[in-house]
């Protein structure tokens, strides 16, 4: 039988989120094989900073080793559909970032592919991996809420706030027409989804460019670094901005349900700040991404709790994501670690379980479908159904 020690990865990427999933996979005994830059050159220089596998001279290099046995992408959005398509035609499961790619016309068709292949699919929705997450899941699914009735949350991030930040996501052509909202708002949907398994069925969004004109430094950024990558300064050129620095957006979910959402990367002080509220008939809950231990639970008519991570007292979905004892705090790179853990689970197996305990592609291209929606209903200011299958 094949262990999740025996399986081999190589990570596309190697920016801030590329070094989480090799540190991760190497956490989990998963061994790195090789990682793709976008050159060589550079992935041998950030190898000398962080501790990351040799490079491969190219993406098909990578792709004609047998050693291989799951594609991780993190590369640039506009990477994801062509990659993810090469990968599964060459026999390898894939973990995707999302976007799983720039439209909803492509992540249709990769999720035929991969469906069709019968190999393992991932959208890298780690949010869901949080031990808390996954507690207010079960409590939902037993009622602990009663009939769900609002869903109210943020994602606020303060990284693109002066009009002298810069990263590729702020490039439609490579990021996509949706920035705020694809790059974290659907990381709040998806977790919305997930929470109350409810569909969002309809939309309306307000989304809002505060800064048209950007100043874009000659040299490369990465992302979060606060900085050129090499440290030093450089000469700037104005570029104009088509996507949105935030969004405020109205969602209809299915049974009767509604939600609403506030997204913004121009946030001062706010580094990743996502929280999540179920209001039901019967009591609500709500989280908090940085204070990620903690899940409170809200009653009419009794005192409200607070549900620390301790697996001795989760459900067993949750307490088989708590990987420390209560009171020895997890954090977001053990989301992480848990994601990949049942993702290597099936592919151990040799394929998807009939119901995988992760965000498939289906994911992604829910994900693709209501942004696409979002989209419309900015353009149109109406509200604007989610399309089905396509």
């Amino acid at each position: 039988m094949t262990e999740i020690s025996d399986l081999r990865a190589a990570v596309v990427g190697t920016g801030f989120i590329g070094v989480v999933h090799v540190e991760s996979l190497r956490r989990l005994g998963v061994d790195v094989v090789g990682v793709v830059g976008s050159s060589p050159e550079r992935a041998r220089e950030k190898a000398r900073t962080h501790p990351i596998p040799p490079p491969y001279e190219s993406f098909e290099a990578m792709l004609d080793d047998p050693r291989v046995d799951v594609v991780h992408l993190t590369s640039p959005n506009d990477l994801h559909f062509p990659q993810a398509a090469a990968a599964l035609t060459a026999g390898k499961h894939v973990v995707c970032e999302k976007p799983l790619a720039m439209t909803a016309a492509e992540t249709g068709e990769l999720l035929a592919l991969a469906r069709a292949s019968g190999l393992v699919h991932a959208v890298n929705f780690n949010l869901r991996f949080y031990p808390q997450n996954q507690e207010a899941r079960a409590q939902v699914a037993d009622g602990a809420v009663g009939d769900v009735r609002l869903i109210t949350g943020r994602y606020l991030q303060d990284w693109l706030m002066y009009d002298t930040d810069w990263n590729w996501r702020l490039e439609a052509d490579r990021g996509g027409a949706l920035r705020a909202v694809g790059d974290i708002g659907s990381h709040w949907i998806d977790l919305t989804g997930f929470v109350t398994g409810r569909r969002v069925e309809s939309v309306m969004a307000d989304l809002t460019t505060f800064m048209p004109v950007r100043r874009r430094p000659e040299g490369q950024v990465e992302a979060f670094a606060g900085k050129l990558a090499d440290g030093s300064p450089q000469a700037t050129v104005e570029a104009p901005i088509t996507t949105e620095d935030t969004a405020s957006i109205l969602l209809r979910l299915e049974g009767g349900a509604r939600g609403a959402v506030t997204v913004s990367q121009i946030s001062a002080g706010r580094k990743n700040a996502i929280a999540i509220e179920v209001d039901g008939s019967q009591g609500a809950l709500w989280w908090d991404g940085e204070r990620p231990e903690e899940l409170m639970l809200g009653h009419r008519d009794g005192p409200n709790q607070m549900l620390w991570r301790d697996p001795a007292l989760l459900s067993p979905a949750a307490a088989n994501v708590a990987t420390l004892p209560g009171g020895h705090a997890e954090g977001y790179e053990n989301t992480f670690k848990a994601l990949y853990r049942a993702v290597y689970a099936d592919v151990a197996a040799g394929g998807p379980a009939d119901e995988p305990a992760y965000p498939t592609f289906a994911a992604g291209h829910e994900q693709a479908l209501i942004g696409e929606a979002i989209a419309a209903s900015a353009r149109t200011g109406r509200w604007m159904d989610v399309a089905r299958e396509r």
